[in-house]
């Protein structure tokens, strides 16, 4: 996430050269693009970590999230 930026809830997500931009709401690709393998795993850790992406775009801190398991 960067903090600095405006909008609907969103955070980014880099893959080698790919990066994309989700909606923490809605789980979709607003922005960019990723291989359609890497685009699912993002969206499966999301979907597990969502109350806490809102909780880190409302309070602007940062902390880390686990892992995709």
């Amino acid at each position: 996430m960067y903090f600095r930026e405006h909008g609907v809830p969103h955070f980014h997500a880099e893959y080698g050269e790919y990066n994309g931009v989700f909606s923490i709401e809605t789980l979709k690709l607003i922005e960019g693009k990723l291989p359609r393998r890497a685009e699912g795993l993002v969206r499966d850790w999301a979907s597990q970590n969502r109350e806490e992406l809102l909780v880190l775009w409302e309070t602007q801190s940062f902390k880390q999230l686990p892992g995709l398991e």
